[in-house]
C-alpha cells in the first residue's frame, strides 16, 4: 500500500539541519521574518508564546514540538507586553552561542531549540502545499529524542555523518507529522490520511498517480457519493482531488526533469499525460515556464 506521507518525506530529500539554542527571560519578544523553508522548534525548558501569523498565538511548554513547513513570519515572547525586536534567522543562526533574548544573566524562564531544515530537493515549497501551515505536538518524548540526536549529530564531525543525518531528518519529520493530533490538523494531506474514508482515496492517487483518475472514481474507493466526496476532500485536505492530482503529478514531474534521466515522452508517460505537448502545456501553466526552461534552470 502507497504511503503518501512517506513519499512527500524522500522527494524533499532532507539533507540536514541547522539549529540554535535560544532561551529568554524577563519581558522579552522576537519577531522573525518569513522564510519560507521549513523551520521547526522544541522547547527544553520553561514556556513561552508563539504567534504565527494568521493563526491564534498558542502557549508552548516544556517538551512541545512545532514544525512550520513553509515558516510564515512569527513572533516568539514571554507572557509580558513588549515591542518584539526584528530578528534575521539566517544571521541568528550563524553564531555558534546560545542566543539569549531579555534578561541577559541568571537562570532563563525559557530555552528551546529551534532551527531550519535543509533539502537537496529546490522545490522545499512542495510541504507547505500538502500539509497544515502549523503543526504543534505537546509532549512527545520520541520527538525530543529525535531532536537531540539530530541536534548531536549536526554539531559533531564524525565518520559517517553524511549517512547518518539525512536519515535522523527524515525520520524527525515523518514523526512530527503523524505524532500530530488528526483533530487539531488544519485542511492538508496529513488531515486527509487521518480520515478513515478519504484515506483508501488517497493512497490508490498516489499508488497510480499517472491513472486517467476521475472524481467518481475516487469516491468510490472512498465509498462515498461523487458529491458528498468532492465536498468533504476539498474541505479536508485544502484542494479538489483533480487539484490536488494535478499538484503532485507535477512535484513527482519536476524531480524527474531535476534527475535528468528521461526523456520528456517518458516523465510525460510516467506522471499521467498522454503525450509530452499535453504535459508540456499543463507544465508550463502551473509552474510558469516549459519543462525545458525547468530542466535547465
Amino acid at each position: 500500500m502507497s504511503d503518501p506521507l512517506s513519499e512527500v518525506i524522500a522527494l524533499l530529500r532532507p539533507r540536514s539541519v541547522l539549529s540554535k539554542r535560544i532561551s529568554g527571560a524577563g519581558r522579552w519578544g522576537v519577531r522573525y521574518s518569513a522564510y519560507g523553508d521549513p523551520s521547526f522548534c522544541t522547547v527544553l525548558e520553561g514556556s513561552c508564546r508563539l504567534a504565527v501569523d494568521g493563526h491564534p498565538p498558542i502557549t508552548l511548554g516544556a517538551g512541545d514540538f512545532v514544525l512550520l513547513p513553509a515558516t510564515p513570519g512569527f513572533t516568539l515572547s514571554g507572557f509580558e507586553q513588549v515591542t518584539p525586536v526584528q530578528i534575521d534567522p539566517t544571521a541568528t543562526l550563524a553564531s555558534p552561542d546560545e542566543v539569549r533574548h531579555g534578561t541577559p544573566d541568571g537562570d532563563p524562564d525559557m530555552r528551546l531549540l529551534g532551527g531550519y531544515f535543509a533539502f537537496d530537493s529546490p522545490d522545499a515549497t512542495l510541504l507547505g502545499t500538502l500539509l497544515p501551515a502549523v503543526v504543534h505536538v505537546r509532549g512527545a518524548e520520541r520527538l525530543a529524542t529525535l531532536v537531540r540526536l539530530v541536534g548531536e549529530e549536526s554539531s559533531a564531525q564524525r565518520a559517517g555523518r553524511d549517512l547518518v543525518l539525512p536519515r535522523l531528518v527524515e525520520v524527525l519529520l515523518v514523526e512530527a507529522l503523524r505524532s500530530t493530533p488528526s483533530e487539531d490538523a488544519h485542511p492538508g494531506l496529513l488531515r486527509g490520511l487521518a480520515d478513515a474514508r478519504l484515506a483508501p482515496a488517497i493512497r490508490e492517487l498516489h499508488a497510480d498517480v499517472a491513472r486517467s483518475w476521475t472524481v467518481t472514481e475516487l469516491a468510490q474507493a472512498a465509498a462515498l457519493s461523487r458529491s458528498a466526496f468532492f465536498e468533504r476532500f476539498s474541505r479536508t485536505v485544502g484542494l479538489p482531488p483533480m487539484e490536488y492530482l494535478l499538484t503532485w503529478r507535477i512535484a513527482l514531474a519536476k524531480d524527474l526533469l531535476r534527475r535528468r534521466e528521461l526523456v520528456l515522452a517518458e516523465i510525460a508517460e510516467r506522471v499521467g499525460y498522454g503525450s509530452a505537448s499535453a504535459f508540456s502545456t499543463a507544465f508550463t501553466r502551473y509552474v510558469g515556464q516549459p519543462p525545458s526552461a525547468y530542466a535547465r534552470g
